[in-house]
């Protein structure tokens, strides 16, 4: 009777599936869906090559990718390549100064004379008192640091003339090399010479230069002083990046075994991880009792202690031990009841991960579709990335006319005002201004491309986002029908056919584009709401009051679960996609009606599949850490091995890199067995509404499957 009940289909989720004795697996003959989708998917993927192409005219990413000296000549190439790194005559005006003009400069320019330099000075330099009167220049000056167009040997000019027209640095402090720029170097500014606070034009005390120096490039600096350590993290990777990609493939290896080895050890594992867990509560209830009992006899109650802010306190008390045991013994129970009530359904969720088990031992190949998904998200994310920084730089340089000395007269009619081309600018045009330069200001937004660039960018990321969430799609519908067809074979594997996830690939990209789309594009407009939820909460957090904070945490807590609950829908409806080739809406519909009317055992298969592959990973990534940790750290060493962990400047690097490493992998192969867990289950419940075991409509479940459920196969007289 209670089996009655238990099958009886509910009408509030609809009718149970009907027999059809031409049914034998995903439907051949099927027809495109969802084409409008489809239409406007691909109307976008052509929007979005042309964005691309538009950026990839427009856009000079060598305006990011290298430093440019005063001239607008790029540092590192051109007639520059063997002068990668951009020198500042005097640095202090790019920390100090105040001048609005300068305060819109970008990338590091600054209003000082910036040439190309070989190499970033490393000492302290200043123009002596006496030679800066009457020295000669050729003597004072190093010509490897003034600008390439002047010449010390023929000049007539004084040193104090050169100076104040930075022909040539007056001074210059020690600098390291940050992205091609040579910024000071914090670590040095210490120790500076006497001579040093002598130099005409500093502040008059050593100590307030240092400071101006730390101040103004302090966090800059900092920030890329781990230069020396990303090279040392590099040198580590090019010594022993053959044994991280042997510590890989164990990682895939394992995974691989584990996967297989379901077939066998499913039930043990899962049997021992319940007993484990009921032992777990056992435990609890038994130390909250003895906790309990130890405090009532010394008498510590509540009422003693009264409110405090101090909690561990509260742990000494026998009402709170009491209040523990109430509540593990209530959980014990629960899960106890459970799993009495409940042990039919974890059995089928324990045939069902050993039937897909074996479905992956008869498809190998899917296994490695997620290469596949890899590299197509791996071209998503590239164009991505290329088209926004083509973007960024398709507006073409704007140089305007920028006093270096802004105090004179002269110079303040022009600071900032006129136009002007850095490779044919000449100072002596500007008489009353002689320290007068070509400064880069910004880049061009006034055409009609550049003033849309914005929206180019957000159109940029929303087609990014749809593309990738359409490749995880297409990897989702691929391998359900690969697997589909394994389950709906009758006598396997003789009847499963032969390539089934290249055909279930050819079956989606031909027919279920449009459907695929749709789903995406559910998706990605939830992700999107999301991200402007994100940028809301980042913009106005300091100007939040508790009310806002809240309404936006539940904001954000709402479409986090709306996001999961989508992707649950999707993956389901890809699967009947996959099986009966009909459109997005229908298969959704009739996923979640199949669901609803079995979602006790749809509950309990999700949570023990999530805990065995939880388990998984976690038995693939802390069994390949901890092996890694002992090679990399000297703990084993192999015979005949030529590599020697002295040789790394930090062993955990590697470590980290496997650790993370085999983590994508494992992750990679048992999503693979989580959506064949799925499509069986599904397809299990298909065949239970279909057939009854009769000659006529006999059931394709297992035998074990079949024996769980007390059902069997009559055999045709």
């Amino acid at each position: 009777m209670g089996k009655k009940q238990e099958e009886s289909p509910d009408s509030e989720y609809g009718e149970p599936a009907q027999f059809d004795p031409t049914f034998n697996g995903p439907i051949k003959k099927r027809g495109c869906t969802d084409i409008i989708c489809c239409a406007l998917f691909m109307a976008v993927i052509l929007g979005y090559i042309g964005v691309g192409v538009l950026a990839w005219v427009y856009g000079d990413p060598r305006h990011v990718l290298y430093p440019r000296n005063s001239t607008g000549w790029f540092c590192g190439i051109g007639q520059n390549k063997d002068k990668p790194n951009l020198f500042y005559f005097d640095f202090l005006k790019c920390a100090t100064s105040i001048n609005i003009m300068a305060t819109a400069l970008n990338g590091l320019q600054c209003p000082t004379t910036q040439i190309c330099v070989q190499q970033c000075p490393t000492r302290f330099w200043a123009v002596p008192v006496q030679d800066y009167i009457s020295g000669s220049p050729q003597r004072v000056f190093d010509s490897n640091l003034c600008v390439p167009s002047f010449d010390l040997a023929t000049t007539r000019l004084s040193v104090r003339d050169i100076v104040n027209q930075e022909l040539c640095p007056f001074f210059y402090t020690p600098t390291i090399s940050v992205l091609g720029r040579c910024l000071p170097d914090a670590s040095k500014l210490g120790s500076i010479p006497g001579n040093f606070s002598n130099v005409p034009g500093l502040p008059s005390s050593v100590n307030e230069t240092v400071n101006l120096l730390k101040n103004g490039t302090g966090d800059v600096v900092n920030g890329f002083n781990a230069r020396d350590v990303g090279v040392r993290i590099f040198e580590d990777f090019a010594s022993s990046w053959p044994w991280i990609i042997v510590g890989l493939v164990i990682a895939m290896l394992v995974s691989l075994l584990f996967l297989l080895l379901l077939r066998f050890t499913a039930p043990i594992m899962i049997w021992v991880l319940i007993v484990g867990l009921l032992g777990a509560g056992a435990y609890g209830i038994y130390h909250c009792y003895w906790e309990y009992a130890n405090y009532k006899q010394q008498n510590a109650s509540i009422s003693t202690v009264g409110l405090t802010t101090n909690l561990q306190v509260y742990l000494q008390v026998q009402e709170t031990w009491l209040a523990f045991l109430i509540i593990i013994s209530v959980a014990e129970a629960i899960i106890l009841l459970t799993l009495i009530f409940l042990r039919t359904r974890i059995l089928i969720a324990i045939a069902l991960i050993q039937e897909s088990s074996k479905a992956i031992g008869y498809m190998m190949s899917a296994l490695f579709y997620p290469l596949i998904t890899f590299v197509l998200l791996l071209v998503c994310v590239t164009y991505w990335g290329a088209t926004a920084l083509y973007l960024a730089t398709s507006g073409a340089p704007i140089y305007k006319v920028v006093a270096l000395n802004s105090t004179l007269s002269g110079c303040k009619a022009i600071n900032g005002t006129a136009d002007c081309d850095p490779q044919n600018f000449n100072s002596s045009s500007y008489a009353d201004c002689p320290s007068a330069s070509c400064i880069f200001i910004k880049y061009n937004n006034q055409g009609l491309f550049q003033r849309n660039i914005f929206n180019l960018q957000i159109y940029n990321a929303i087609a990014f986002l749809w593309c990738a969430n359409f490749v995880i799609a297409l990897g989702q519908c691929t391998l359900a029908g690969a697997f589909a067809s394994y389950y709906w074979a009758f006598s396997k594997p003789g009847d499963i056919p032969m390539f089934p996830v290249c055909a279930s690939f050819m079956r989606s990209i031909r027919f279920h584009v449009g459907s695929l789309a749709f789903g995406a594009l559910i998706l990605t407009v939830v992700q999107i709401v999301r991200i402007i939820l994100e940028y809301i909460d980042h913009k106005t957090r300091s100007a939040q009051n508790p009310c806002a904070r809240f309404l936006i945490c539940c904001l954000k807590c709402c479409f986090w679960c709306l996001e999961k609950f989508i992707k649950f829908i999707n993956r389901n409806a890809y699967i009947m996609i996959a099986i009966y080739g009909k459109n997005f809406c229908v298969s959704a519909k009739n996923a979640f009606k199949l669901l609803m009317r079995n979602v006790i055992r749809v509950v309990v298969l999700d949570k023990v599949t999530d805990l065995l592959l939880f388990f998984g990973k976690l038995l693939v990534v802390g069994g390949v850490g901890v092996l890694s940790f002992f090679f990399f750290s000297g703990r084993i060493v192999l015979p005949g091995n030529t590599f020697h962990t002295e040789t790394l400047n930090y062993y955990w690097m590697p470590i980290i890199t496997v650790v993370f490493g085999s983590y994508f992998i494992a992750h990679a192969f048992f999503s693979v067995y989580n959506m064949c867990v799925d499509t069986l289950f599904l397809c299990f419940l298909e065949d239970l509404e279909r057939n009854d075991g009769s000659a006529e409509k006999p059931y394709f479940m297992s035998k074990n499957l079949m024996k769980i459920l007390n059902k069997s196969n009559k055999s045709s007289k």
